[in-house]
């Protein structure tokens, strides 16, 4: 969701249920949203269920609202892609940065170290993200791209900034995944929330914020590099849609969620992603970690600039 920006899809939709296992089952809004569960080895883990109730309002319908539709281009051909993204381009690692804070650490940290393409982007068109043309976007309103690594191309990773709709999120999914996502595929997600949304029986104000937890799927077997989100603190928006789609399919999945006093783009909220490069998933990615440490803190000092009403 958009910086500064509560959700509106935040609470736990259905019930609560225990399938066979024992393990806590969440029944998500339309994969908006679900709860942090306990495995059966006392483990935090995403489980989710097919069950679809309604959140943040009535569901529109694409065909009677075209604005609403989903669309991955090549703006390099001005084409739209006819099949999935990972249908056209096999994967391995896929790693999804939600928001300001998660996107401008990807950047710094990992589009810095290597030679990345852009594969495509998605066109957006809602209350909170409007892009006017389809074909020709401008690099500031291309808010959800895609890129492959050029010496890995089976790593992608995707910088979304932007907000996807409720009623978007599935069409995200299908257009991104397709219809049968391969099993040999790692899912890795960042992303921030607020920390006036993490539950816990301590004052929030004693927090050491910014502070990193992971959630992860039951699939997901690699060490994590945070402790792990207890319950009842419930994940939202487009993170919660991936790990709920990732659960379903049995991929390996892990979310990375900082929780944050300060919701716009900010130094220390974006280096608290640092233990991530630690992962499996970005570990050689990140080469330089001093250099790219001056770039963040150049990316903080433009965005500054810009957004100085004084200057």
């Amino acid at each position: 969701m958009p910086d500064g920006r509560r959700g509106r899809g935040g609470r736990r939709g259905g019930g609560e249920a225990r399938d066979a296992r024992g393990s806590c089952v969440a029944a998500a809004a339309g994969a908006e949203e679900v709860a942090a569960c306990a495995g059966g080895r006392g483990h935090s883990v995403l489980v989710s269920s097919h069950v679809k109730v309604k959140a943040g309002g009535p569901r529109r319908d694409p065909h009677l609202h075209p604005g609403l539709e989903v669309r991955l281009l090549r703006r390099q051909t001005k084409t739209t892609l006819e099949v999935s993204l990972l249908e056209k381009y096999p994967c391995s690692q896929f790693i999804i940065a939600v928001g300001n804070n998660a996107v401008a650490f990807l950047s710094a940290f990992v589009m810095n170290s290597g030679v990345w393409e852009e594969v495509g982007c998605a066109k957006l068109w809602n209350e909170w993200c409007r892009t006017t043309d389809t074909l020709h976007m401008s690099p500031s309103e291309a808010h959800c791209v895609f890129y492959h690594l050029k010496s890995t191309p089976s790593v992608i990773l995707c910088q979304c900034s932007c907000y996807v709709a409720e009623d978007q999120q599935y069409q995200w999914l299908d257009k991104v995944f397709g219809s049968c996502p391969r099993k040999n595929m790692q899912v890795t997600v960042l992303t921030c929330r607020h920390v006036t949304d993490y539950k816990t029986s301590e004052s929030t104000g004693s927090l050491p914020s910014p502070f990193l937890k992971a959630l992860k799927t039951q699939n997901f077997r690699d060490p994590v590099c945070c402790s792990l989100l207890e319950q009842p603190n419930i994940v939202h928006d487009l993170p919660a849609a991936v790990l709920s789609h990732c659960q379903v399919w049995r991929l390996p999945a892990v979310l990375y969620l900082c929780y944050t006093d300060v919701m716009k783009l900010d130094l220390l909220t974006a280096a608290a992603f640092q233990p991530v490069l630690a992962s499996r998933s970005l570990k050689g990615l990140a080469k330089n970690i001093p250099q790219s440490t001056e770039i963040l803190k150049r990316l903080m000092t433009l965005n500054e600039v810009q957004s100085n009403i004084y200057t």
